[in-house]
């Protein structure tokens, strides 16, 4: 079926059902960003790949919303298919649920299906829509026209080892215990599947690139139980919950389960999906709150700080070898983007513990760099030559940690404006690596750091500057981040972001240059605690795509130190005529 046809089938079942709207949220039950196959509703709809966005269809109009990320993405996927293009964050793009009211008769009827829809949105939706006397309902409408959805993975569930993740089961569950008293609950609901995992110190591979599992864990005073496959879980995973007291019970029984509860005082997450709220809501009282576990696996302890910085040796050193590989083949042997990924993944999986990628990797030559989450297809993907740009953005999991890390550099010939925007690029991220900022700063506030340079050029990029990461876990993490958008969570010791300013040309190129870092303490002053950011990710830059006018005498100390701090780290573990090349990248600026 094309997107078409599946649109018009949706639209017969809306009309069955009265429908007057259908939104189809990008959204599995535990709202994740990156979705099990099965639960991969709008790409299926749509013809959307992006990990964000959403769709909604009335009985004659269809429109996606995605942010700045997708924009040239979601214009090429979306051709063809009778949905509409609405860009988030440009001025007269209409908010979706003014858009539904504008496009259906008063008192009408809007569904989704609530296992996919967040507490959240479906707050938002009814506030606004009752106020027009329009029902918000939930109907899982796609079940009935996507008939060849797959099934959950049976990949097994393992332990990860305290070794590694630096904080027993037990202990985390005392502290996650000590929050709810303090928030006088005696539920709580994890639902999310990294907390999941996290807390249980378990990983699986029921997420592509993710090492997460399905699954929800009810905490109680006295009890704590997990529910998923118990098939899936491997030995030593059932052994490690026995001894920290953490029942197993099948994943399909978790909501008889919730009807249990009777005048309970339940802690529950905001982004909790809303079956669950309504499996709760009529017998207990609600306490809608960050889940108490997300920001403690957010603050890296010293165990999963030491992974990170032994993945970022070995995941540095297979980028240094590719990085030779690419700029001495291209343009004497066929290649085109997706191979280029395929041999950047077989470059990592030489190293030790290596797992998968963190992400599907990002390869878009000359002006399939602008498309800022691009994806190389196998077929017909664009063939790469030495000339012109390219952008590298791609990421390794490893049992001891995970890796994020963007590299744009040059094949052949580039314009002197491609090197000046590269160094503005590149100039922003210094700026933001060598900040020093009081504790209680949040990333908004760091934000412009990395885009002034841009900004002083009437310049500008359409996504974040940083993202949390996960510890092997998800790349993209929160509470915390480094964008434009107001997020009240402040930076902690021990949050590790990504510091990925950019700059794309449509059309022509996209340049990127990403490296992860890690809150830490820098000094006390009169003025209080200061902290700084440590560097995590260890590859040189291309010296022959920057200016070296335009960066400050500090931020040439910086990179120069930089890159001697990278000749430290990876040339132990580089021989031959790949040493020799890379000395010469890291040698002073």
């Amino acid at each position: 079926m094309t997107s078409k046809e599946k649109i018009a089938a949706l639209r017969k079942e809306m009309q069955i059902n009265n429908v007057d709207a259908f939104i189809v949220y990008s959204a599995d039950p535990h709202m994740s960003e990156y979705l099990p196959e099965e639960w991969q509703e709008r790409a299926w709809l749509s013809g959307f790949l992006g990990s964000a966005g959403f769709v909604v269809v009335t009985k004659d109009k269809a429109g996606l919303w995605t942010d700045g990320r997708y924009f040239t993405q979601a214009t090429a996927e979306l051709a063809g298919s009778g949905i509409d293009l609405f860009k988030e964050g440009i001025e007269g793009t209409p908010n979706y649920i003014d858009w539904i009211i504008s496009e259906i008769p008063s008192e009408g009827k809007v569904a989704v299906n609530g296992l996919a829809t967040s507490h959240a949105n479906w707050e938002s939706l009814s506030q606004k829509l009752n106020s027009k006397n329009i029902q918000l309902a939930d109907l899982p409408l796609l079940k009935e026209i996507w008939k060849e959805r797959g099934t959950p993975s049976k990949n097994p569930i393992f332990v990860h080892p305290l070794e590694r993740a630096g904080k027993s089961v037990t202990d985390k569950l005392s502290d996650i215990r000590q929050k709810m008293e303090d928030q006088e609950v005696s539920v709580h609901i994890i639902s999310s599947l990294d907390d999941v995992a996290w807390t249980l110190n378990l990983r699986g591979s029921d997420v592509e690139s993710n090492p997460v599992f399905l699954g929800y864990i009810v905490i109680t005073k006295n009890d704590a139980v997990l529910f998923t496959d118990l098939e899936k879980l491997e030995v030593e995973a059932r052994k490690q919950l026995d001894d920290a007291f953490v029942k197993m019970m099948p994943y399909e029984e978790f909501f008889t389960y919730l009807s249990s509860f009777k005048n309970e005082k339940v802690l529950v997450s905001p982004n909790t999906n809303q079956s669950i709220i309504e499996a709760l809501k009529g017998n207990n009282q609600l306490v809608k709150g960050a889940v108490p576990g997300n920001l403690m696996k957010a603050q890296k302890n010293e165990a999963e700080l030491e992974g990170f910085r032994k993945v970022m040796v070995r995941d540095g050193v297979a980028m240094v070898r590719f990085l030779y590989w690419l700029t001495h083949r291209a343009g004497k042997e066929a290649m085109n983007e997706y191979s280029i990924g395929e041999a950047l993944r077989e470059f990592r999986a030489q190293g030790e513990n290596f797992v998968g990628e963190s992400f599907g990797s990002i390869i878009g030559y000359k002006g399939n760099g602008a498309v800022i989450h691009y994806s190389a297809k196998s077929e017909g993907s664009k063939e790469v030559t030495n000339e012109g740009s390219i952008l590298v953005d791609s990421g390794g999991q490893y049992l001891e940690g995970t890796t994020d890390i963007t590299r744009t550099l040059a094949l052949g010939a580039v314009s002197e404006e491609f090197k000046k925007n590269s160094t503005l690029v590149l100039q922003g991220m210094i700026r933001l690596s060598m900040a020093k900022f009081p504790k209680g700063t949040k990333g908004v506030q760091l934000d412009a750091l990395a885009r002034l340079p841009l900004w002083m050029e009437g310049k500008d990029y359409n996504h974040g500057t940083g993202h949390g990461v996960g510890s092997f876990m998800n790349v993209h993490e929160g509470p915390q981040n480094i964008r434009k958008d107001m997020n009240p969570q402040e930076l902690l010791l021990g949050m590790v972001c990504s510091n990925e300013p950019g700059y794309y040309v449509v059309d022509e190129y996209g340049i990127r240059h990403e490296n992860l870092i890690v809150v830490k303490e820098a000094e006390k002053t009169s003025s209080g605690t200061f902290y700084e950011f440590e560097t995590l990710t260890f590859c040189p830059f291309f010296k022959d795509i920057i200016i070296k006018d335009i960066l400050s005498e500090k931020e040439i100390e910086w990179l120069n130190q930089y890159h001697k701090t990278c000749e430290e780290k990876l040339s132990p573990y580089l021989e031959g005529d790949v040493k020799q090349w890379f000395l010469e990248l890291v040698s002073p600026l």
